[in-house]
């Protein structure tokens, strides 16, 4: 299938530029290894230009065009964008599967996710209007307080290529909603669509600097993003090892980060499963997006009494997944992104067999298919927990299996990991898998399925995999700050010179200065109004900061997943 790809430039200030550089990356088709065109290479020098505009975009006429605009308007932005991307589905679908190898049925599920999770966000930025100026309750009647919600500022959004133009949105869509001004850089390997959503918001007229679109290497554009003192906060999806950089350079600065890394994700198969069910289910979850993704369940713990029984089902199963083109009719696993990710991929495989484990299907190239970084979907058994296909993340098509005989054996393999990002278990017992559902140690958990993703429901993880969540109403956490104010009461102490207090976050320095500097932080105000001081505003979210948010996502339907052909049904 022909698709005709964009020749973009870096996207600034609501303008297509050059880079500074004039620097170009070529894209390279995965399922071809064909070059298929190129984008624009940015470096620090664009990084500078991108940084101003978006300070630029907050200020502008007082922040009273963006940043400090009724919800209701950056809604109306939003609507106008998601409209846009129902526009050009298909043609944004045939990109993605054309720049990262997913089946093109995939890839028009990730447009249509994208166009929805803008819709939800113009909901929620609508829903910013009516939460100002919350009421706090206090324990003293000489105060009163609510609460403001404001944009955090300027935004850097560092994005993968597994889910291109979709982890994009889930990044852009909220800070956009909460009123920060956002610079977004793609991976270099999938950037065809995360161009083309600038072109949808130059298109909608979104105002100049809100959003500023970089492509480039990591190293010259993504670093300088991270490490950019003018940049409020980073979002950032991807490696541990690079979100590890990426939280040093933060730190220098005492910003704050949000990150979303890697997982090597548990999925447990009880003795009491529909076996083609339970077979469907596991292979959706480490197969789906051709095994590329953070929250793969590619770690398999099957009760031993149906061990072989059910791995004998699932082998069929993976036999009959369809290994083609994207654009094939059928398609249900395409190549892995580059040549790079092919040779890591069969790295792990190799490395597996070498330390004893068995390779119980797939493990190569398909042999139908001479071009293109395709590799078939792999099963590996007689695997223990100190191989490396047990520990460490492939990001590939492959599946490792152990057995267990108990459910607290079950658990301990499952949490035996540095990472923490899903988890997922099938049983007919909704008992058992709401119990093991709570003691499994990740941000998401599935019953009885494995993937499932709403924009509705917080995404993220724990240990290793990250911390901060998307999706959902985290909006409010991630690219908001609360401002807290407080006003004293008349002719109390602090009236004089105290008339508003405000309080951002846990900054609470002002406050204290204000009141040393109006002499009301006395010895006798202490004793006499020292609540205040242990209570209630100071420590406003303090509750949240020592919680940690699961999604508990249940499948109950007692239909088939139906992704792929039942090999009984051939």
């Amino acid at each position: 299938m022909a698709v005709q790809v964009p020749s973009r430039q870096l996207f600034i200030d609501g303008e297509w530029r050059e880079p500074i550089l004039k620097k170009r990356l070529p894209i390279i088709n995965p399922a071809t290894e064909e070059i298929i065109g190129n984008i624009p290479a940015a470096t620090a020098e664009d990084v500078e230009i991108a940084v101003a505009a978006a300070r630029r975009a907050l200020s502008r006429n007082k922040g009273k065009d963006w940043a400090t605009a009724p919800g209701a308007v950056r809604a109306k932005y939003l609507r106008a964008i998601a409209a846009k991307v129902t526009e050009r589905k298909t043609e944004l679908a045939k990109l993605e599967a054309i720049d990262c190898g997913k089946p093109l049925d995939e890839a028009v599920w990730d447009i249509e996710d994208v166009a929805g999770c803008f819709e939800y966000y113009a909901d929620l930025a609508e829903g910013l209007d009516a939460k100002q100026k919350a009421p706090v309750s206090l324990p003293m009647e000489t105060f009163k307080s609510y609460v403001l919600k404001e944009p955090i500022g300027v935004v850097g959004l560092i994005t993968p290529w597994n889910y291109p133009l979709l982890m994009a949105t889930w990044k852009v869509a909220p800070s956009l909603a909460a009123g920060c001004a956002a610079i977004l850089k793609p991976s270099e390997l999938a950037s065809i669509t995360c161009l083309e959503l600038a072109e949808v918001c130059r298109e909608v007229g979104l105002p100049p600097g809100v959003l500023n679109i970089l492509t480039g290497l990591g190293p010259e554009a993504g670093a300088p993003l991270a490490s950019h003192p003018d940049v409020d906060k980073i979002a950032f999806t991807g490696s541990s090892a690079t979100g590890s950089k990426i939280m040093a350079a933060a730190a220098q600065m005492v910003k704050p980060v949000s990150l979303e890394l890697g997982g090597k994700s548990p999925i447990i198969v009880f003795e009491d499963v529909d076996l083609d069910k339970a077979a469907e289910w596991t292979a959706f979850g480490c197969f789906w997006t051709n095994g590329q993704i953070c929250s793969a369940t590619s770690r398999l713990i099957v009760h031993e009494n149906i061990a072989r029984e059910f791995l004998d089902r699932l082998v069929k199963w993976t036999k009959n997944i369809k290994i083609s083109d994207p654009f094939e009719e059928g398609c249900r696993l395409g190549p892995v992104v580059s040549g790079g990710q092919y040779e890591k991929v069969l790295k792990f495989i190799s490395t597996a067999k070498s330390e004893g484990a068995t390779i119980l299907s797939g493990g190569a190239r398909p042999e139908h298919l001479k071009k293109g970084f395709f590799v078939e979907p792999t099963i590996i058994t007689d695997v223990t927990t100190s191989m490396q296909i047990w520990r460490e993340e492939v990001f590939g098509p492959v599946l490792c299996v152990k057995t267990f005989s108990t459910e607290e054996e079950a658990l301990e393999l499952a949490n035996d990991t540095h990472y923490g990002l899903g988890a997922a278990v099938i049983s007919n017992d909704l008992e058992r898998c709401d119990r093991v559902s709570k003691n499994l140690q990740a941000g998401i958990v599935w019953v009885n399925c494995s993937q499932p993703c709403f924009c509705q429901a917080p995404w993220g993880g724990n240990k290793r995999s990250g911390f901060g969540r998307e999706l959902g109403e985290c909006i409010y956490v991630l690219f908001a700050s609360q401002t807290i104010v407080l006003k004293t009461g008349p002719d109390r102490p602090g009236s004089a010179g105290l008339e508003t207090g405000v309080l951002t976050g846990l900054i609470i320095g002002p406050i204290l200065k204000t009141l040393d500097e109006t002499d009301v932080l006395t010895s006798s105000f202490k004793r006499k109004y020292g609540l205040f001081v242990r209570t209630g505003w100071f420590f406003h979210r303090g509750l949240d900061n020592y919680l940690s948010v699961k999604q508990v996502t249940q499948y109950v339907s007692d239909e088939p997943w139906g992704w792929y052909r039942s090999p009984s049904k051939l």
